[in-house]
């Protein structure tokens, strides 16, 4: 590593050398007291007997301020904490010293001093002493004391500019062990008295990034209100929230803004009218004001700095590289999530970014990952130090910027200033530590040794909270004299000159770390993500206003990718599954009506099926199919066993269609109706139903017995008038009786040969 050259060059002198033996032993003694007394401390923590802190770790103590953080010449050095006893006694004579302790070269050496928690004789430097101490009478076990201690720098014993280690102790004794030191905590104080001529350029990322929030669904209107899952998005806008307070720190710093479109979007879309899901309904959403007032500030903050957007709802690329890019489509979602990314915060923030960066999660590379970052035409992937590690064992730190091969320049953060501030900052102890540790840091990498002057980029975590965002700051405005750095955009960072001795080298995917993949979204996601937009495709070509559908779900599907997931599965399963549900709803809404068994009367019919469109808008480009499965029995009307008919729905409407079917015989036959977009592809579940074949129906039926009565009436009067004829004689004969007028002349005629006419009955 760059570290380990820190102090080539700086061979000790003979004095030096004596008291490094001399600490050697010093030291030596109770490390070797401890080895003897290892079995007798090994039993007593195995009887499970809970053990109050002793000796210099009785008493804890937290610095909550240092003011300033890095003093210059007549400044006054204030320092601020709390000392709370641990042990079970109560402490007497109890005193608060500060000590400076000799300079630290380089980087090394401050991460090894920020490690030592305890108080060893002999290496931790005499205190002040004086009147720049604090006493307290006593301190009983469980109490805590705050202190302050204000001593003139010039009082310090600062030699030449660098890092000086800065501790603060308590000594006291107690009932049961002489005076001594009982707790100490370290710090670090840069000291550098003027300008250097030699600075280091700072780019530090901003990332304005955010979980997603908005769903799938859109109301009705013109406008398509959109619907948020919660309204939890409105509480980090607010004053005080996480949001708010990245911009209103971000404005007063010399940062680069890294956006994520999709929060912008949101957002944008919070300050209309937008509601929010409330069980199986949705509310009105009631901070418009909130999200306005959020937008004008960051619309004011990023007017004259750098901003850098980040491809639509920020996709996880090491996630595509290792399980979704064998998926089809996802990398055009990628794609498309990069093309949308400019667009949207032009419109929105008025400024022109730069869409040029890829943010690998940690700053973690392999070359698949560097693949699908420029993929979609990135030329920058910013990565992190400890995973483009130097080997060339330069001793120093060099220029971010690397030519890494194929036109792709790794901007390379460093890893150590990163990661400063990612621990609980809420705790001012903890924010104070970091931030002089990070000042620290910045003047020792300044002070390496190289003749050039070299750029450095810091890459934070995504989502910073609060506190980490507020200390984060207050570091900054620490070098806002710039004495020993100046500030740089990312942009022109990336395009410094490489440093030539620098890695290049881009490590391999058995290097990505085990804890990062771990977390990587699953190839399930992926295939969830390609059978939704497949759904998405078939749907869209049916609508007559398709853009209402294609891009609500086009941004679902890119949130479905979101680095946010992470280290959330259940919650990223359940998003997936809420856009595929609603999806699948909206297609279910044009679908056939189901129909009961239908009876075909005489060898010729018609066959009605009805398509019903519930959607808003209308729908085309659909094929209603039908079916015969016994196409000899019953043959539709183009006399095959299938038919098509398109069709064409105005929103909320039906449509009956009429299919001609013609029966050769009678019987039941089975049949399917399904819808089919143009291309061929099936629409919604298929139905089936079944035709009853039957020649004589029951009016036919009717008919014919009425014929059949008619004949049966006139065959009956037929034969009364003939019996009563033969009972009178023949005509003619004595004492007959004379012929009735209303007796019908008897047809004597020849019969007619000819066939009879239509619908004649024909007596033979």
């Amino acid at each position: 590593m760059a570290e380990a050259a820190d102090i080539q060059g700086i061979g000790p002198s003979p004095a030096r050398r004596w008291l490094r033996r001399t600490a050697s032993l010093i030291i030596g003694a109770p490390l070797v007291a401890a080895l003897l007394a290892g079995p007798a401390a090994s039993a007593a923590q195995a009887d499970g007997t809970a053990k109050a802190p002793t000796g210099s770790e009785t008493v804890s103590v937290s610095l909550n301020t240092v003011a300033p953080s890095a003093p210059v010449k007549g400044d006054t050095l204030t320092v601020s904490g709390t000392v709370t006893n641990k042990g079970k006694d109560t402490i007497t004579q109890a005193k608060v010293d500060l000590r400076v302790g000799p300079k630290l070269v380089g980087r090394t050496q401050i991460d090894t001093a920020a490690k030592r928690t305890e108080y060893v004789l002999g290496s931790d430097p005499a205190p002040l002493g004086g009147k720049y101490t604090v006493k307290f009478a006593k301190l009983p076990s469980g109490v805590s004391q705050d202190f302050t201690l204000s001593v003139p720098v010039g009082k310090l014993g600062l030699g030449d500019d660098g890092v000086y280690q800065l501790g603060v102790s308590l000594s006291g004794q107690t009932s049961r062990a002489p005076y001594q030191v009982l707790g100490i905590q370290r710090t670090f104080l840069p000291w550098q008295e003027e300008e250097r001529d030699s600075k280091t350029k700072v780019t530090y990322l901003w990332p304005l990034i955010a979980s997603p929030h908005v769903t799938a669904e859109t109301g009705s209107d013109d406008q398509q209100t959109p619907v948020f899952a919660d309204d939890d998005l409105a509480a980090e806008l607010a004053p005080g929230g996480r949001l708010e307070q990245l911009v209103s720190l971000g404005s007063q710093l010399p940062v680069t803004w890294v956006i994520d479109p999709d929060l912008l979007a949101s957002v944008d879309a919070m300050a209309r009218n937008y509601r929010v899901k409330s069980g199986d309904t949705t509310v009105a959403g009631k901070n418009q004001a909130v999200a306005k007032e959020w937008l004008t500030s960051l619309e004011a903050a990023v007017s004259d700095g750098t901003v850098i957007a980040l491809p639509f709802a920020d996709p996880d690329l090491a996630s595509i590289a290792h399980r979704g890019k064998n998926v089809s489509g996802t990398l055009s979602h990628l794609q498309t999530a990069t093309e949308v990314a400019g667009t949207t915060v032009q419109t929105i923030l008025h400024v022109k970014p730069s869409t040029d960066f890829a943010w690998p999660v940690d700053g973690a590379i392999d070359p698949s990952i560097v693949d699908v970052a420029t993929s979609a035409g990135a030329h920058n992937v910013i990565a992190r130090s400890d995973s483009l590690q130097e080997t060339s064992g330069l001793p120093y730190t060099p220029t971010a910027a690397r030519p890494i091969g194929g036109g792709t320049t790794a901007v390379v953060s460093d890893a150590r200033l990163s990661t400063a501030f990612q621990g609980d900052m809420s705790k001012a102890g903890n924010s104070t530590l970091a931030v002089q540790k990070f000042l620290a840091l910045t003047l020792a990498l300044t002070e390496q040794d190289t003749d050039t002057e070299r750029s450095i980029v810091v890459a934070p975590q995504r989502m910073p909270t609060v506190a980490q965002a507020q200390s984060m700051a207050v570091a900054l405005h620490a070098l806002d004299d710039e004495r020993w750095t100046e500030p740089l955009g990312l942009v022109d960072a990336a395009e410094e000159k490489p440093d030539a001795d620098a890695t290049t080298s881009v490590p391999g995917s058995s290097q990505y770390p085990k804890k990062l993949r771990s977390q990587e979204l699953p190839t399930q996601a992926f295939q969830d993500i390609k059978s939704t937009q497949v759904s998405l495709n078939n749907f869209q070509v049916i609508l007559t206003h398709p853009e209402r559908v294609v891009t609500p779900f086009g941004n679902a599907v890119n949130r479905s990718m979101s680095t946010s997931w992470r280290g959330k599965p259940l919650e990223a399963q359940q998003f997936r599954d809420s856009v595929r549900t609603y999806l699948q709803g909206l297609i279910n809404e044009v679908q056939l009506i189901s129909k009961s068994d239908v009876t075909l009367s005489g060898r010729s019919a018609t066959i009605p099926v009805t398509v019903q469109n519930r959607l808003l808008q209308g729908v085309d480009h659909l094929v209603l199919r039908l079916k015969s499965e016994n196409a000899t029995r019953l043959k539709l009307n183009n006399g095959g066993a299938v038919a098509e008919q398109p069709i064409r729905i105005a929103g909320g409407h039906s449509q009956s269609v009429k299919f001609d079917a013609a029966a050769n015989v009678n019987g039941q036959v089975q049949m399917t109706a399904q819808l089919y977009t143009e291309d061929g592809t099936p629409y919604g579940e298929e139905m089936a139903f079944t035709v009853k074949v039957s020649e004589l129906t029951p009016t036919v039926l009717l008919v014919i017995a009425g014929g059949l009565l008619l004949l049966v009436l006139a065959g009956i009067r037929m034969y009364t008038h003939r019996k009563r004829a033969n009972a009178g004689g023949a005509p003619g004969d004595d004492g007959g009786e004379p012929e009735q007028p209303s007796d019908p002349t008897p047809d004597t005629g020849p019969e007619n040969g000819e066939p009879s006419g239509s619908g004649e009955k024909v007596e033979r």
